[in-house]
């Protein structure tokens, strides 16, 4: 019979093929988007004012309603998309569940463990969102990334279960790197945001140079710059205020394990970093009205720089918190 752990990444193995295939599903929304986008650019004026589809062809042809408007259909594949992103996550819980109950403890005491909780995260919040904010255009991003992250942590940074090293054992642990997991799922919003914010920008800056071929057409389905860079900036805001936080209970963990708030060890430095480069995007764009492609650009180098201390700082870099776990 196998054990927990076993079952654990068998389930973590699933949830990581439904997050593919919730990944092709959002992939074929957007081009369906832009399919969508090029039957309404063939619709048909008549004489009249009223609005008559083109002759059929490779596009397909959009529906009227009863004023003659085109009937934008509705996206399939993006709710397809958002039922496998659900089933992924109840499979990665699970495989989050069985690995803490194997280790009996909090299952992100090491990086792979951390892998697993952290995209748990991201994708929580990211489903949580679409209750309240229609961000589904997301969801190649979102779907995207957690396969990427979840995949190279199955394949690379799995360990067997081992106790607790000393200064693990706190309740900090439970704390400070939930917070910290919570903090990226919010952030990785906000990425997303800003990368689709880019793309938008790059079509409107076209139009207005009178480019015809301005961009990928799903995008005239999305938002407009504005309401794209106003969203990514709610998310970091939010975001860095549990980084903050994050911060804050990991100098109050060092004094207890280490009997020092601070002291400047690699992941303490980059974990500032980040806090700083995220400080500096919040207060250059609410004061100096450092907006549009700058704005951007410094929040994605702000999350470019969360994987990067996830990533290599935590293989590559020793000191007081190497705790990946790996050899």
């Amino acid at each position: 019979m196998p054990d927990l752990d076993s079952i654990s990444i068998l389930t973590l193995w699933t949830a990581i093929a439904i997050y593919a295939g919730a990944f092709i599903a959002y992939a074929f929304d957007l081009a369906r988007r832009s399919s969508t986008v090029k039957a309404e650019e063939r619709m048909l004026v008549m004489s009249d004012g009223t609005v008559a589809p083109a002759p059929a062809g490779d596009v397909p042809v959009l529906e009227l309603d009863d004023k003659g408007e085109p009937v934008r259909k509705r996206f399939v594949m993006a709710r397809i998309g958002t039922s496998l992103m659900v089933l992924g996550w109840l499979f990665h819980l699970t495989a989050d569940v069985t690995r803490g109950l194997a280790a009996g403890r909090v299952p992100w005491a090491n990086l792979y463990e951390f892998a697993m909780t952290g995209t748990l995260l991201i994708v929580l919040v990211f489903l949580v969102t679409l209750t309240r904010i229609d961000l589904r255009y997301l969801g190649t991003f979102i779907s995207g990334l957690v396969v990427v992250l979840l995949g190279a942590a199955a394949s690379n940074f799995y360990v067997i279960v081992t106790p607790l090293v000393d200064p693990l054992k706190s309740a900090w642990l439970v704390i400070h790197v939930f917070v910290a997991s919570l903090a990226v799922g919010i952030l990785a919003l906000a990425f997303a945001l800003s990368v689709m914010q880019l793309l938008q920008s790059r079509r409107e800056r076209r139009i207005a140079e009178g480019v015809e071929n301005a961009g990928p057409a799903f995008l005239r389905t999305l938002p407009g710059t504005v309401r794209l860079e106003n969203l990514a900036y709610r998310f970091a805001v939010v975001g860095f205020i549990f980084w903050t936080f994050t911060l804050i209970a990991g100098s109050i963990w060092a004094q207890d394990a280490w009997g020092r708030y601070w002291g400047f060890d690699v992941k303490e430095t980059w974990t500032f970093i980040i806090w700083v480069l995220y400080a500096g995007y919040i207060h250059a764009r609410a004061t100096r009205g450092w907006r549009g492609t700058p704005s951007a650009w410094l929040n994605i180098t702000g999350f470019a720089s969360v994987l990067f201390n996830f990533t290599v700082v935590n293989v590559f870099f020793k000191g007081l918190h190497a705790y990946s776990g790996l050899s």
